[in-house]
């Protein structure tokens, strides 16, 4: 098993995104009173985060989420709040989209502009 650890400017606001948004649940945080790591589970699938503060120490990561069906993952996004940028440069940002490479991805961005590529492979 690999476990992903992003860097993120906040934990408690990754949290927030990971938890309430793309459906993770908090697994730990260290320490408790004022986390700069934590654990995050969705599924099978486990994440961490870790806080690294000073601009441009963060947000360089990109991590594939596999699913079996991206469409469905994307719109419970949406009811749970998320709202995608508008970026005409990257289409894939703004929902589900089949690639020249045989996957259906969208890609979605933490606070801290880290990456999740949800992905359907076929």
């Amino acid at each position: 098993m690999l476990i992903p650890i992003l860097v993120v400017r906040d934990v408690p606001e990754a949290i927030a995104f990971y938890t309430r948004v793309l459906d993770f649940a908090l697994d730990f945080t260290w320490p408790e009173d004022q986390p700069f790591y934590a654990g995050l589970r969705r599924g099978e699938d486990e994440l961490h985060l870790n806080l690294t503060p000073g601009e441009g120490r963060y947000g360089h990561s990109s991590t594939i989420v596999l699913c079996e069906d991206v469409d469905a993952a994307f719109a419970s996004f949406v009811a749970r709040g998320f709202r995608p940028p508008l970026r005409p440069e990257s289409p894939v940002h703004q929902g589900p989209l089949e690639q020249t490479w045989g996957t259906r991805e969208v890609y979605i961005d933490d606070p801290s502009g880290n990456t999740l590529v949800f992905q359907q492979r076929r």
